[in-house]
């Protein structure tokens, strides 16, 4: 893989204006590890292959910069020993100029329509992998692979085996099973995450490389990997997994983070930092949503609301007081910072996927039609995806040692089905 992955460095620098092109195998824009370890899987298997006349190269889908941000990505490379001096990001390729010179193929995996801000590129795409729910029009010169499994690797696992399993070393091995343990929650029942195509090439896999890492273990390893946010600043942490809603004159952000709120409000200058993130990413209000663990392991959520206008601060923070569908249950607590107001919140059904409608009813009564948008340039990342979930299939809250990505998953989904309990329930 390290030779593969050194040659499409080189490819890309040296024959990025002559030959005959690119086959990029190009994941979606959250650029988790699903879609990392499908990109370089897939266009590893294309090229070992020779399936395609162009130069396969696998592409992240976000700048490198924000890599950073993909802790539990960071960590799987390094298991498996591979630099991510070696990826190839979105921001060092032109896919529009390779495309309008004849030299562009892209193959989407962990995805089936592309963003509308990528849909001139639509005319480039060959092939698709996926395991989410069909969004694409049927096309006989697009053939697409569709499968609602826990995680798209399993497709790729399942097309190499099939196709060219010699392609398999324990490297790839590794890169694959991690992702599909990750992704299908310790392949536990319970999660409603995976599926018996899921189940069935994680113990092939385990049949044929017997040295791969104990699964619990490297389940574990990567959870924690996943929300590790140690060594991150607070512009860091609250671009893991931001959301931007706009509306009339205001945009505001509402970003997920994985600290308990008193720990995040004694960053050190935090609150000037948080003023120098609004400015940077035109923001005029901030909503930290925390989600943390209690000692008995039960889950808890608290929430800040920042601006340095002392109005908007005011009204969304009665806005969300007061709301009852569904009510927050906000107690305020103390903050150290006089632009910071900070609440624990009873109702933990709401997540940030709850909290948004809120946030849009506030905008719409202050007379801004709301629209949702990421920040293009510093921060083009949708909220942490609901990757792998099978439709339907509700996470069990019994987990002891389920992530809290999973909780998001399970309690954005309770609310869906039992809005009353949603309401009443705290």
């Amino acid at each position: 893989m390290e030779a593969f992955l050194s040659r499409c460095v080189e490819a890309l620098q040296t024959n990025i204006d002559q030959g005959p092109g690119f086959h990029v195998v190009l994941g979606n824009e959250a650029c988790d590890v699903d879609s990392m370890v499908c990109a370089m899987a897939y266009a590893y298997f294309l090229f070992k292959t020779g399936h395609s006349e162009m130069t396969p190269l696998p592409v992240l889908n976000i700048p490198r910069a924000q890599f950073i941000l993909r802790s539990d990505n960071i960590f799987l490379l390094r298991q498996s020993g591979l630099s991510q001096d070696l990826l190839l990001f979105r921001d060092q390729l032109n896919l529009r100029s390779l495309q309008s010179s004849g030299r562009l193929a892209l193959t989407l995996v962990d995805h089936n329509v592309l963003p509308s801000s990528d849909s001139d590129l639509e005319g480039a795409v060959v092939e698709v992998i996926d395991h989410h729910m069909l969004e694409r029009k049927p096309s006989t010169s697009c053939p697409v692979t569709m499968e609602t499994v826990g995680s798209c690797a399993t497709l790729v696992t399942e097309r190499i085996i099939q196709k060219a399993p010699e392609v398999l070393d324990p490297q790839l091995a590794l890169l694959l099973y991690g992702n599909v343990v990750l992704d299908c929650v310790n392949m536990a029942p319970e999660a409603g995450k995976v599926t018996p195509k899921d189940s069935q090439y994680a113990a092939q896999l385990e049949m044929q490389f017997p040295a791969l890492p104990p699964r619990g273990a490297l389940f574990q390893s990567l959870q924690n990997a996943k929300f590790d946010v140690s060594g991150l600043t607070s512009e860091q942490m609250l671009l893991k997994d931001m959301k931007v809603v706009t509306g009339g004159e205001l945009n505001l952000a509402v970003s997920v983070i994985y600290v308990t709120l008193e720990e995040f409000l004694q960053r050190a200058e935090l609150e000037q930092e948080l003023c120098r993130f609004c400015q940077k990413h035109g923001c005029h209000l901030l909503l930290a949503m925390s989600i943390s663990f209690r000692d008995n392991k039960q889950p808890f959520r608290q929430l800040a609301v920042y601006s340095a206008n002392a109005l908007y601060r005011e009204e969304v923070s009665q806005a969300l007081e007061q709301a009852c569908n569904p009510a927050l249950s906000l107690r305020p607590i103390s903050s150290p910072h006089s632009h910071i107001k900070a609440y624990l919140q009873g109702n933990t059904l709401v997540s940030r996927k709850k909290l948004l409608p809120l946030v849009k009813d506030f905008l719409r009564e202050r007379g801004g039609e709301p629209g949702e948008g990421e920040e293009e340039e510093e921060a083009p990342l949708p909220p942490t995806p609901m990757n792998s979930l099978v439709e339907g299939c509700p996470l069990d809250g019994g987990l002891p040692r389920i992530s809290a990505q999973a909780l998001e998953e399970t309690f954005s989904k309770m609310a869906d089905q039992e809005p009353l309990r949603a309401t009443e329930g705290h």
